[in-house]
């Protein structure tokens, strides 16, 4: 199976939670990660403040946030692909993350 190899050249906050991303090959995606933002990794970016923190890691040229989280350059440029599994592994850290707080 081929894995394609892709980078992030560019990025903007369009809405909130809400980023256009632009790729190496031209393509441009708008994604909307509220939906994802769950669980240990991805959870601190539901605040409005830590998302806008979004930048480009220069060497592996993806989007990466000062509280560690980042992505796949590859899973966000085939992101129609991977959004349904995103959104079912959410719903499992956000089922993780209120167990082991009410505990």
């Amino acid at each position: 199976m081929q894995h394609s190899i892709h980078r992030v050249t560019g990025c903007e906050q369009t809405a909130p939670y809400t980023l256009r991303v632009r790729f190496e090959d031209g393509v441009s995606r708008t994604i909307n990660f509220e939906p994802i933002l769950r669980g240990e990794l991805f959870g601190p970016l539901r605040d409005p403040e830590e998302f806008a923190r979004v930048s480009i890691d220069p060497e592996v040229r993806t989007l990466v946030w000062p509280s560690g989280a980042d992505f796949d350059p590859t899973i966000l440029h085939d992101w129609p692909e991977h959004e349904p599994a995103f959104k079912k592994a959410a719903a499992r850290w956000e089922d993780v993350s209120a167990n082991t707080s009410t505990h």
